[in-house]
């Protein structure tokens, strides 16, 4: 363990720097930021390089907890003031502790599905954040991974770490090109579900209890055509207001605990 004070520390610039698309693609490295976030990215046998921590912010119970199990990695450790560690801190909630991770490596190929799979897939998102809030619903309602294909931004910036509430590194997940997915959803024999404004399908009127994925699109774009023809089934969610979408997150949500509740439900009860 070590001290550093200085705003100019190196490690300390090229920390803050993996806030930036750009220089995490140069580095190879990624910034998780939050103890709850490093407890998982731990759990989940993310390769940590550094971690700075600011002790007279480190307070909650999943901070002490990665406090306890440092003492037994092998990573590199450092001890910073809080002017230090608000400089690489992503976003305002400051809780103490910061880690340095090599990219994980997610593909298609890193995917081992259950028995009977639950998948969701997103194309074309590109907001960090709902991506982040998908994840989290997705680990809540039990799903077996989620695929994001074509996706516009990459699947470990720091506002997706944040937002899943480090569920990035507990969900399986992987990118890779539409057609490829669709081609392994295919492969996997799994029956597709998308999520369509203009279906005329109920989403609660589908059997989602047996092996599944759930597609949906961005907000403003939907999806592209490579999801539709006979081997899909269009689903939609009602909507009695004005508003002709709900926000992808949102969606989700319903999707994923309608299929919960399907394979939670006592045989022979509808």
């Amino acid at each position: 363990m070590e001290d550093i004070t200085s705003l100019q520390n190196q490690r300390v610039k090229d920390a803050a720097k993996l806030r930036e698309r750009r220089e995490r693609r140069k580095q190879g490295q990624v910034l998780i930021d939050g103890g709850r976030e490093v407890r998982r990215a731990i759990e989940a046998g993310v390769d940590l390089a550094e971690v700075f921590l600011c002790e007279s912010l480190c307070r909650s119970s999943d901070c002490r907890w990665v406090l306890e199990r440092l003492a037994t990695l092998p990573v590199r450790q450092s001890r910073v003031t809080p002017a230090v560690f608000e400089k690489m801190v992503f976003g305002e909630r400051a809780e103490g502790i910061l880690a340095i991770a090599k990219t994980p490596e997610r593909s298609l190929a890193d995917i081992q599905l259950p028995a009977n799979p639950l998948v969701a897939v997103l194309e074309g998102v590109e907001k960090p954040g709902n991506i982040g809030a998908v994840l989290r619903s997705a680990d809540a309602a039990g799903v077996s991974a989620l695929i994001i294909a074509d996706g516009g931004t990459d699947l470990f910036n720091p506002n997706t770490i944040r937002a899943s509430l480090g569920a990035v590194f507990t969900v399986p997940v992987g990118t890779a090109p539409a057609t490829a997915v669709r081609d392994w959803l295919v492969a996997q024999r799994i029956s597709v579900f998308v999520a369509r404004v203009d279906a005329k399908t109920n989403y609660a009127d589908v059997d989602l209890s047996r092996p599944a994925a759930i597609v949906l699109g961005s907000e403003s774009e939907g999806l592209t055509q490579l999801w539709s023809g006979p081997s899909v089934s269009p689903i939609r969610l009602p909507m009695r207001g004005d508003v002709d979408s709900l926000n992808v997150s949102a969606a989700a949500a319903v999707l994923f605990y309608e299929a919960l509740r399907q394979r939670d439900k006592p045989a022979g009860r509808k």
